[in-house]
């Protein structure tokens, strides 16, 4: 299983980005999906996932009201929209699949087998 993350950039507090994240190496659709950020000295952390099927999606407090994740299936692609980006959700973005099919996706680091590259955004103020 490969995830390939990207879409990330500089952007003025304010701005919108929209990540994207392909998926190869199995039927992607049968997998939830996660996104999750890391900043430079703290841990990795939980933005947003969804489930298998698209209809159940999940947030950080974080992020409710300004990002959405949702999924192309035909495209093996999970997004993220990040509108009204604050600086501190400067981090590098990781995308993340479960081992296990079906699953209505998860808020833990350990709930999740395989992992993006990541990539970094800034937003400055």
């Amino acid at each position: 299983v490969q995830l390939q993350a990207s879409g990330g950039g500089l952007v003025q507090a304010g701005g919108s980005l929209r990540l994207s994240c392909a998926a190869s190496g199995r039927t992607s659709s049968r997998y939830a999906m996660g996104w999750f950020r890391q900043a430079p000295g703290k841990e990795r952390e939980f933005v947003a996932a969804i489930s298998w099927g698209g209809g159940n999606t999940y947030y950080a407090d974080s992020v409710k009201g300004r990002f959405t994740i949702s999924r192309d299936n035909a495209k093996n692609t999970v997004y993220l929209q990040m509108n009204s980006l604050k600086p501190e959700d400067t981090a590098v973005y990781y995308c993340a699949a479960p081992l296990h099919p079906f699953g209505v996706g998860g808020s833990r680091v350990s709930e999740y087998d395989y992992w993006g590259q990541g990539t970094p955004v800034t937003v400055s103020s």
